[in-house]
Order: structure tokens, then C-alpha cells, then sequence
């Protein structure tokens, strides 16, 4: 049986349309969602504004409506999906770096139909299940603001342990995960510095306990030990490596330009470390979401605005604006 329903079409320069959308039954190991909730997330502009061949959204909570053969979740569980279909056999994999997947069968939103239709189909394997008390809305908190933010964090930890400060550049919705993660892992006495173009999202950083930097004079923040660059701008990873301590580390989460390094006075004599951070693994989200059921009303916060499907168009404009935090898609009807 294939189902029929109205999904959100992006045709690209910016317009979105109803059209639609067939959704097939799942298959073995495969779970269909009715999907009630999908966060906006920058790397969406592109399939905004170049278009899709499939129905966009990564960070999708929902209902599983039906199930396939072979699969063990129950209809009616709630839960999240991760982006990345990972194989579950590859070297990776069976390691648990799932973010690192050398076999992945798809990338949901971005390969295959994702979150911002009212159906989604996905292998049983990268499905979350969630527990009662999360609102189905704050459990794509889960995703890029939980799930990046905190890899990124333990990725610092695996260089630098004795942190005493932290500075943040861009307080996009990465930057305010890595905000609130850093407040939350390190302690609230420990300063969480941050930097950003948009005044708006500075003033909301702030109300997590964020340090602003306005008009990047980042002279205030001292000699952080860790950095965290989630704008993906060559001048902000150029501008935290020239204000970390020593032994310090830059940590890349945001996707973007590149950095020129002097491996001598970089690296080399202060003992810097830079490294990347990719998503995040599978097997880290049974910890987060015991984090949000705790810190629920906190970490909630982050989302700031939250649309019907039917305002999806206007969601983006805002969104892109530079005038939000998080903002979450929301469905209502499917069934």
C-alpha cells in the first residue's frame, strides 16, 4: 500500500510548495513515521535555495505508525531520527562511531525524504526511542543541538580536560547547543564566551548565560582553553586559534571554509590541537536524553519560535533572518 499526502516541496530560489507525495509501506528492518515535529537547521539554506529532489528536514521527531518484518519497535513509539542511515557492520560501526559510517545507506532529508512531510520512512536502526516525559517538539533537541554539540565537546575532552573557559563563534543553533552543553558539562561558573554578526541571537545566547562579544573584539575573552567554531568561517577559526592558551584546542563543527595554519607557532610551541567534529555517534543519545529529561524546560528553551507545516515558508524567512534560535516544524493530522 502507498500512501498519498500533501509534503512541502522545495522548487529552489526560496519557494516552497504543496504537491503530492507518495510514501510506501515499510519493508523489513524498516519503520514508517507519522512525523510530528522537524527543526530548521542552516544547512537546509541550500536545498532552499538550490532546490530538492526529495522532501527535506534531518531533525525529525514522530509516531511510528507501522512497522516492518523483523523489527521489534512497536507501533506508537515515539521517537527521533538520526541523520545518518549507518550500515551498522562497517569498521565504524562496529566500533559505535556511527558518524563515521563507511557504508551508509542514506542521509534522511538530504537522499531520501526526510522530516518536513507528514510521513517518514527509515530503517529501525537509526530510530531513537524516547521516553514519555519528553514533548515530542523538544526531542529534536536530541539531534544538532544535543547531539552535535556534545560529540563536539567530547572531542575537546580528548586534548584538553581541565577547562577553565570556553569561547563559542557563532550563535547560530549550534552555538547555542554548544552554550547550553558547555554550561551544562563544565559547570555555570565557568565563562562560555561567544561571538556572532546577528545582535538578536547574541541578546539570546546571553540568556543562557552566554559572555557576547559583539562586533567580533574578542579581547575580553582572554586566552579560552577550549574553542568551538560553529560558523564555518575562515576568519572565526583564524581568529580563535590566535586567542587560545596554551594547549588549548579549536574544535571545527561548523561545515564551510577553510583555516591556514603555521604548524610551528599553531600548533607546534603552544601545543594546540584542531579537530573536526561530525555529527554525532548513535550510541551517545541514550545519554543525552536522559540530559534533557532533567533539563528539559532549560534545553526547550532554545527553540524559540515554532510553525505550522502550512507556515513553513514564513518559518525559513525568519529563520534565515538571523532572528531566532531553534525553530521547529510542527505537524498536525497525520495519521
Amino acid at each position: 500500500m502507498t500512501r498519498t499526502a500533501l509534503a512541502p516541496t522545495f522548487t529552489g530560489a526560496g519557494n516552497i510548495e504543496f504537491a503530492a507525495h507518495d510514501y510506501p509501506d515499510p519493508g523489513p528492518g524498516q519503520l514508517l513515521l507519522s512525523v510530528q515535529a522537524n527543526a530548521l537547521c542552516g544547512t537546509d539554506r541550500h536545498q532552499y535555495f538550490d532546490g530538492s529532489s526529495v522532501v527535506p528536514g534531518h531533525e525529525a521527531a514522530g509516531t511510528v505508525l507501522q512497522a516492518g518484518d523483523g523489527t521489534s519497535t512497536a507501533v506508537g513509539t515515539r521517537g527521533a531520527v538520526f541523520l545518518m542511515d549507518y550500515c551498522g557492520e562497517c569498521r565504524s560501526c562496529r566500533y559505535g562511531a556511527t558518524n563515521q559510517c563507511f557504508a551508509k545507506r542514506a542521509d534522511m532529508g538530504f537522499t531520501h525524504d526526510g522530516g518536513y512531510g507528514p510521513y517518514e520512512l527509515v530503517h529501525e536502526s537509526n530510530f531513537f526511542p524516547i521516553t514519555d516525559d519528553v514533548e515530542i517538539g523538544n526531542a529534536t533537541m536530541l539531534l544538532d543541538v544535543m547531539g552535535t554539540s556534545s560529540h563536539a565537546l567530547g572531542r575537546a575532552a580528548l586534548v584538553r580536560q581541565d577547562v577553565e573557559s570556553v569561547y563559542i563563534a557563532g550563535a547560530g543553533p549550534i552555538g547555542l547547543g554548544l552554550t547550553v552543553m558547555s554550561k551544562l558539562k563544565y559547570g555555570a561558573d565557568v565563562p562560555v564566551y561567544i561571538s556572532d554578526v546577528s545582535q538578536w541571537r547574541l541578546d539570546f545566547a546571553e540568556t543562557f548565560g552566554a559572555i557576547p562579544l559583539p562586533a567580533g573584539d574578542l579581547r575580553a575573552a582572554g586566552n579560552p582553553d577550549v574553542a568551538f567554531d560553529a560558523s564555518g568561517k575562515e576568519s572565526a577559526r583564524r581568529a580563535a586559534l590566535d586567542i587560545i592558551g596554551r594547549r588549548g584546542a579549536l574544535i571545527c563543527v561548523g561545515h564551510g571554509e577553510g583555516v591556514t595554519l603555521n604548524v610551528s607557532d599553531d600548533l607546534i610551541s603552544p601545543e594546540h590541537a584542531v579537530l573536526g567534529s561530525e555529527y554525532f555517534r548513535y550510541d551517545e543519545m541514550p545519554g543525552n536524553l536522559a540530559l534533557l529529561a532533567e533539563h528539559q524546560n532549560l534545553i526547550s528553551r532554545v527553540i524559540s519560535h515554532r510553525f505550522p507545516v502550512s507556515e513553513i515558508a514564513e518559518a525559513f524567512r525568519l529563520f534565515l533572518a538571523g532572528e531566532t534560535g531553534k525553530v521547529v516544524i510542527t505537524q498536525e493530522g497525520a495519521s
